[in-house]
């Protein structure tokens, strides 16, 4: 099968690799869409890889022994191998199973775990169906587009009476946008790069203010009452974000965090009274139904949030459009034409 590989900084190519093999109730699917994500910094830093991609969309192709899905269903991708025996998988959490499956060693297949190939391997509890009704292209939001600032706002209780602010507008902010906008919440943004802040108030933010303004905190709170906002979602990745999104809350504000990067003084935690949540993926056990209504519901915006489109022999060019960060989300086909 064709995948993509890294081969050295800012060096990737398509290269032939041996078919992954379905066993026991690891099925394999054909990649038919993979959104691309974080792995232009693996380009970039040229860190040696043939298995990227963690998002996609597919069809199954060998159901195995599977008594979840058959060959020809279409299904969402969900990222990692997740056991599916300890507490966090039991409860559907299976992003933060800290007992990942070796999909290769179980099936005896030498590739077949990144979602940048023609074919891969996946636990059959990893895959959600994807209805008839919802197309392919809307169908690939469904993961880190919509799924992280889902899961976040979901424990933020955020609601339509709520001014929620979104700092960083990289594809999973601006997905947050509109998960924001459909909940009916007021929505607030943080962004430097203009082509980004411009996308965001396409997509619905009422006001987007450069972070490094001298006066941010004021314009935020001249926006918010006088008091701060009612919700704060990071996703900027930045050392110094959260630490400054804590000062843009008001008293007993809600905060989120779908980033891995900088620290907060506890405090002005415990000053303000602020809920604190960590997000980093959606539960498709509990809230199939509501994620995908939500892709029904926010079609026009979806369209708008996906940018551009990249055949797979053109993913150094793909991952050279998202250093530059003028982009939202980028969809990457297998096949050698992009699909509309």
């Amino acid at each position: 099968m064709l995948c993509v590989e890294i081969l050295g900084p800012r060096q990737a190519q398509v290269s032939q690799r041996p078919e992954p093999q379905a066993s026991g109730d690891i099925v394999k699917i054909q990649v038919l869409v993979a959104p691309m994500c974080t792995e232009w910094q693996s380009w970039r830093s040229g860190k040696l890889s043939c298995e990227l991609g963690h998002e996609a969309v597919g069809v199954v192709v060998d159901a195995a022994q599977s008594k979840r899905l058959k060959v020809g269903d279409r299904v969402v991708v969900m990222p990692h191998a997740g056991c599916g025996v300890c507490p966090a998988c039991r409860s559907g959490e299976h992003i933060h199973c800290i007992s990942q499956r070796d999909l290769l060693d179980e099936t005896g297949s030498s590739s077949g775990i990144g979602c940048y190939a023609e074919f891969l391997l996946k636990p059959d509890y990893l895959l959600q169906p994807v209805p008839d009704d919802i197309e392919t292209h809307h169908a690939a939001m469904a993961i880190c587009a919509l799924g992280p600032s889902f899961t976040a706002m979901h424990r933020m209780h955020v609601t339509a009476q709520d001014t929620m602010l979104i700092s960083g507008c990289g594809a999973v902010g601006l997905g947050a946008i509109i998960n924001a906008r459909t909940i009916g919440a007021r929505v607030i943004a943080l962004e430097l790069n203009p082509y980004r802040a411009a996308l965001a108030q396409e997509l619905g933010a009422e006001l987007v203010i450069d972070p490094r303004a001298p006066d941010l905190i004021e314009q935020v709170r001249a926006a918010s009452g006088g008091y701060g906002v009612d919700a704060a979602l990071d996703t900027s990745n930045n050392e110094g974000a959260p630490a400054v999104v804590l000062e843009l809350l008001r008293a007993r504000g809600r905060l989120a965090f779908v980033t891995w990067s900088g620290s907060l003084p506890v405090n002005r935690i415990t000053g303000k009274g602020i809920d604190i949540f960590g997000a980093w993926h959606w539960n498709h056990d509990v809230f199939a139904e509501e994620l995908l209504q939500r892709v029904r519901d926010a079609r026009p915006l979806l369209d708008r949030l996906t940018t551009h489109r990249f055949a797979m022999s053109e993913v150094a060019s793909a991952f050279a459009l998202q250093e530059t960060g003028n982009c939202g989300k980028v969809l990457l086909y297998p096949g050698k034409i992009a699909q509309a």
